[in-house]
């Protein structure tokens, strides 16, 4: 099965010239497909009396599930970009982008996910297309066990050890 951008013609997966992996390439003109990891971006966000923006999910994966604003990035947009979007598409929400939070890469599902840390401008806020609900949770009622995804929640635990913190290092894979 080939992916949906690939060569229309005959295509043959091998080893391009001067290149170390199996692609697929046209044998008629010689174009080459490369399938290369997709970028996520999202935001842990918070609201002015501290609590945080969580989107149940109304899309696979994760149906029925709780997840921050996130998503895949669109061509033509910076991540940073891409994260207020992700944020106004979820959840309504006009977000104001503090800084980069964690970066986790994930090779088993081909994503490198940028996660920023952001607040919520404003107090409006509602569900969006790919929602079921949108809700602003204190910490000690986020629903942990209904998380979506691990890097949600290694995003929320990194978001409460850098509250407050005005410069840090972004966290990267904690699982290395």
């Amino acid at each position: 099965m080939k992916p949906k951008d690939a060569p229309k013609g005959p295509v043959d997966r091998k080893i391009p010239p001067g290149d170390n992996r199996e692609r697929l390439v046209c044998n008629d003109c010689g174009f080459i497909f490369y399938d290369n990891p997709k970028l996520v971006v999202g935001a842990v966000v918070e609201a002015e009396d501290g609590k945080i923006l969580l989107c149940r999910r109304a899309i696979e994966p994760g149906h029925g599930l709780w997840t921050i604003p996130a998503g895949f990035m669109e061509l033509g947009e910076t991540p940073h970009d891409g994260a207020l979007r992700e944020a106004q598409e979820e959840a309504c929400a006009t977000i104001a982008i503090d800084a980069l939070l964690a970066i986790y890469s994930i090779p088993r599902i081909s994503q490198v996910q940028m996660i920023y840390r952001a607040r919520l401008v404003g107090e409006d806020f509602g569900v969006g297309v790919e929602s079921l609900e949108v809700k602003l949770f204190a910490w000690d009622d986020i629903p942990w066990e209904k998380l979506a995804f691990p890097t949600v929640h290694w995003a929320l635990v990194q978001f409460d050890q850098m509250r407050g913190k005005s410069d840090f290092a972004p966290l990267a894979n904690p699982l290395h």
